[in-house]
């Protein structure tokens, strides 16, 4: 970048919110699992819309690739400089753009800017006795405006919807500077398309979101939670089934586990939990029932699937949370699956989803389908069962260094996206695409689908300077 242009960014945010130095600059080229490492001369920090505008109008205007970034938690290298890649590219960050502007109960609605944390926007529903149900391991870290860049799932889809349910309306500057107020907190509005959802799932490719406008619910007035321990996913799948005849909608949670990934977190976890129910099972279950009504009502349904899942010989054991404190070790140890297996050394990681009567069979095959391939490889499946999505990973085997295991790593990638072919599901149920997966989804996508993409890219970034390389080529 040229010595003038590079100042022109910077006179837009100010000296104070510009970041030139390496040491600065460090933490918002890496992910955090250490896996993408970019470059960049410049991190801009703006704190208002029209700050994001100039920089978007200059940007276009001096051909200057630019990276929207929110908290740097995403898992496929959407926020970061392109791995091994020139170090062209501006990283604009958004944690400065971070209130709460408006909750409005009688619309059951929260404006906020992107950059406020997923975890504040939860406490502020709270605040007014609502619930804001988008739940994510990183919740204390990371920020709406890349939970609607990523079209985020979490733990509460299988109740509430992706991020892309969740959101009513959006304030976005394009590539070229405009700023596009889509700020709607209207159920029905049938005036033609619905432009937030270009943006919802786009991975900044299309423009920087800097507010929404957030769905709220009643807060429920009873929660259950519950652990199971079952023989095999074709039990756990009838138990979904079982769970979701006598909750219906109150079903706000249905996780499952391979019996190594809670050997993993029961190893790992700092705070050394317990095991919820006694003796070793294959597969495990987290099962959470809310009402609306109350308490006695949420106890009696989670009573009830429980005592008729024993009854039909679907669970071995099973026990329900004491207390509210109880509730939330149960939800710790899921949580703290992911990063419970980096201990465990090398990883390679799936994000994927395939229809929901079908996760026994894909994981029957694609378990068979890595194991010929590495016989002794730990294969770490957990996942929102409820929507079918499995975060299908394996951790090396006992012995072998991580450059020995990751020299498999494309074997092992072809094989588990060859069967989630096999059951029509998708390479990335709730990640996104980013740097990491964009060349296979060139592979398998529809074509026709990946035309539209890039005419719409090619509409609204005419200059090609957002996020460039990451989803599409």
């Amino acid at each position: 970048m040229k010595t003038e242009t590079l100042q022109q960014f910077v006179d837009i945010v100010g000296d104070a919110y510009a970041l030139r130095d390496s040491s600065s600059i460090a933490p918002f080229v890496e992910d955090t699992r250490g896996r993408y490492l970019g470059s960049s001369n410049l991190v801009l920090r703006p704190g208002t819309v029209e700050e994001v505008s100039a920089i978007l109008k200059l940007a276009t205007k001096t051909q200057t690739p630019v990276i929207p970034q929110g908290g740097n938690t995403g898992l496929v290298g959407a926020g970061l400089p392109l791995h091994e890649g020139e170090g062209n590219e501006v990283i604009v960050s958004m944690g400065r753009l971070n209130r709460i502007l408006d909750v409005d109960g009688a619309s059951n609605t929260m404006t906020v800017e992107s950059g406020a944390i997923l975890e504040t926007i939860q406490n502020a529903a709270d605040d007014v006795d609502r619930l804001f149900p988008l739940s994510l391991g990183a919740q204390g870290s990371c920020q709406i405006g890349g939970n609607i860049g990523s079209n985020a799932g979490g733990t509460g889809v299988l109740a509430y919807g992706n991020t892309r349910e969740l959101v009513m309306g959006l304030e976005a500057v394009l590539p070229t500077g405009e700023i596009w107020n889509g700020l709607s907190r209207l159920r029905k509005d049938n005036t033609g398309y619905d432009l937030k959802n270009l943006f919802i799932g786009a991975e900044g490719t299309l423009g920087i979101v800097t507010k929404a406008v957030l769905k709220l619910f009643p807060k429920p007035r009873g929660r259950e939670v519950a652990y199971a321990g079952l023989s095999s996913p074709e039990a756990v799948l009838k138990l979904l089934t079982l769970a979701q005849s006598h909750a219906g909608n109150g079903l706000t949670g249905f996780e499952f586990m391979a019996a190594i990934a809670m050997e993993f977190t029961l190893r790992h976890a700092p705070n050394k939990p317990q095991a919820p129910i006694a003796g070793q099972h294959p597969w495990y279950v987290l099962i959470e029932v809310s009402s609306n009504r109350s308490s006695e009502d949420a106890r009696s349904l989670m009573e009830t699937i429980l005592e008729e899942a024993l009854t039909g010989n679907l669970i071995q054991d099973a026990t329900i949370a004491g207390n509210m404190a109880q509730q939330q070790d149960f939800w710790r140890l899921r949580e703290d699956m992911s990063w419970a297996q980096k201990p465990e050394g090398a990883s390679i990681k799936h994000d994927i989803s395939v229809p929901v009567g079908s996760v026994p069979r894909f994981i029957a095959e694609a378990d068979k389908a890595v194991l010929d391939i590495v016989p002794d490889a730990r294969i770490v499946n957990f996942g929102h069962l409820g929507d079918g999505n499995l975060h299908y990973n394996i951790s090396q085997p006992v012995g072998w260094s991580a450059d020995q295991f990751f020299d498999r790593e494309t074997e092992i990638h072809e094989a588990v996206y060859a069967a989630v072919t096999r059951f029509d599901g998708s390479i990335s149920a709730e990640h996104g695409i980013g740097q990491m997966k964009r060349d296979k989804m060139e592979v398998l996508k529809d074509p026709v689908a990946l035309a539209m993409m890039r005419r719409i890219k090619a509409t609204l970034d005419p200059a090609g300077i957002m996020n460039p390389g990451k989803v599409l080529k």
